[in-house]
């Protein structure tokens, strides 16, 4: 059985997700195998595993960086927002129904079978398990019932690491309430302490290190820079969101919908040179983009109704008619087509007129729609017609079944991890002043060279072009900044320590 060792944080955002990743990079690199876990996440940005599971994206990204291969086993549960007081629940990859939060709050225990036996496969078949806790370990009105912070690190033995964000302002009292919070058994769990996101010299701050040290008993194993690497991170608390970008050559603006999924398929755009990426919520932040993108979604319908109620929906039929580019993925290829029905109620029932820039429909299924795709681009037309016979592959995750006219479709594909015939797939809407596209794949620009064609075809329709432009090998490039990540763990983590805080345990 592998040895484990857990993250947890003094407050959500404190960067427990980095830490975890940048662990499991530097075990991979010290020749061990290792795997993340994390027993229940909530998130919007999810991924589809080979066979078709549902998990977060927070351990898909660590499990890249431990160099295998993403499991749902890595994250038994997830949960994914449908409202502010309820979630889809995905048990090991599928979709069990939809709660409220008083109804999972009384239902979440019986799902500790599903997490130990997740976990125990996961511990049979490596030497080291990174197991990351959510938000607070010191949430007292939750513990009695905790299953991912102290409750997982007592189901998994595992020793802990408390991550303190300085960045943020009271750091020390953040430590010192967090552990004096807990229980006297789940304070003797905590192992080490590791500050994150300094700025300045540390020499200021050792002193205020030996007294918290003194305070608690528990030593500072670490003090972690505020690292500039490029990694994804949790969906509801990305500074991607929220950064107000300059407007630069190729400007591309991400409509920022309530429940916004999978905003990680845009973040190649932010690797090449000239291009500006913002996330827009108003008809005033939208500005004078080259395209416009409507992003996956939790609630296709509420989202849809959100833009209908903020003028967003009229502005982007104004710019379409007018010659910006549109481009839909999964929940935006929905709401850009004529109707969405939802006859089973499986968002909110009915049937909702889109906005009727593709001529396709989509039926909502009970079923959700979860499979890895591989596949090329067939006949674009239009401003993107350079993207013809370029391959690409991603995975699709959405309950609707569209309807979609084969002779306007934008990609051929065939799932990779199981029978199926390449199909038509997505939809595309050109005459002489429009480009509106939409397509059910994520990742579809991930593919090799796609996001510079994008780019070059935008520069080209203003009379431009960008002669150095490089093309993007995206999995390089996330491996290169895992690495700039487990550097910086070596440099700033007593790694010594950790090694014997594995080996003895708890």
């Amino acid at each position: 059985m592998a040895k484990a060792i857990m993250v947890q944080g003094t407050m959500s955002n404190a960067g427990k997700s980095l830490v975890t990743a940048g662990l499991c990079r530097v075990f991979n690199q010290d020749g061990y195998k290792v795997a993340p876990f994390k027993s229940q996440n909530m998130a919007l940005n999810s991924f589809i595993t080979r066979n078709g599971a549902e998990m977060g994206r927070a351990q898909v990204v660590q499990a890249e960086a431990a160099n295998i291969e993403p499991s749902a086993l890595m994250n038994p549960i997830l949960l994914k927002p449908t409202s502010d007081s309820g979630s889809q629940v995905i048990v090991n990859g599928e979709a069990i129904g939809t709660m409220t939060a008083a109804e999972y709050f009384k239902f979440k225990t019986n799902l500790i079978p599903d997490i130990m036996k997740a976990y125990g496969q996961l511990s049979e078949s490596n030497d080291v398990i990174v197991i990351e806790g959510a938000g607070s370990p010191a949430e007292i009105n939750l513990k009695s019932q905790d299953i991912v912070n102290m409750g997982m690190a007592k189901m998994a033995k595992a020793p802990v690491l408390l991550v303190a964000d300085i960045d943020r302002g009271g750091v020390f009292a953040s430590i010192y309430g967090t552990l004096m919070l807990l229980e006297e058994d789940e304070r003797a769990m905590v192992k080490g302490i590791i500050v994150n996101k300094f700025r300045g010299d540390v020499d200021i701050l050792r002193p205020g290190l030996k007294m918290i040290e003194e305070k608690t008993g528990v030593p500072v194993v670490g003090v972690l820079p505020m690292l500039h690497v490029d990694i994804e991170d949790e969906d509801s608390l990305s500074e991607r969101l929220t950064t107000h970008t300059e407007v630069q050559a190729v400007d591309i603006a991400v409509i920022r919908i309530p429940r916004m999924s999978n905003y990680t398929d845009f973040n190649v755009f932010e690797l090449i040179p000239g291009v500006s990426l913002r996330y827009v919520q108003s008809v005033s932040e939208l500005k004078n983009p080259d395209m416009i993108v409507i992003p996956g979604t939790k609630n296709t319908i509420g989202d849809l109704k959100w833009m209908r109620q903020n003028g967003l929906e009229a502005e982007i039929m104004k710019r379409a008619h007018a010659g910006t580019v549109i481009f839909g993925i999964c929940g935006g290829y929905q709401m850009l087509g004529k109707n969405i029905s939802d006859p089973y109620g499986v968002e909110e029932g009915g049937d909702t007129a889109g906005l009727g820039l593709l001529d396709v429909e989509t039926i909502f299924a009970e079923k959700k729609r979860t499979i890895q795709v591989d596949g090329y681009f067939g006949e674009v037309k239009g401003i993107f017609s350079t993207l013809t016979g370029r391959s690409f592959y991603g995975y699709e995750i959405h309950s609707g079944i569209t309807n979609f006219d084969d002779g306007k479709s934008l990609t051929l594909m065939k799932p990779i991890h199981e029978a199926g015939e390449i199909s038509p797939e997505g939809s595309q809407n050109i005459s002489d002043i429009m480009n509106v596209y939409g397509t059910y794949v994520h990742g579809v620009f991930d593919g090799e060279g796609i996001a510079r064609l994008v780019v070059e075809a935008l520069l080209a329709k203003k009379g431009m072009k960008l002669d150095d432009i490089k093309t993007i090998n995206f999995n390089d490039y996330k491996k290169q900044q895992y690495d700039i990540l487990a550097n910086s763990v070596r440099e700033n983590i007593d790694m010594k320590k950790i090694y014997e805080i594995l080996e003895v345990g708890v």
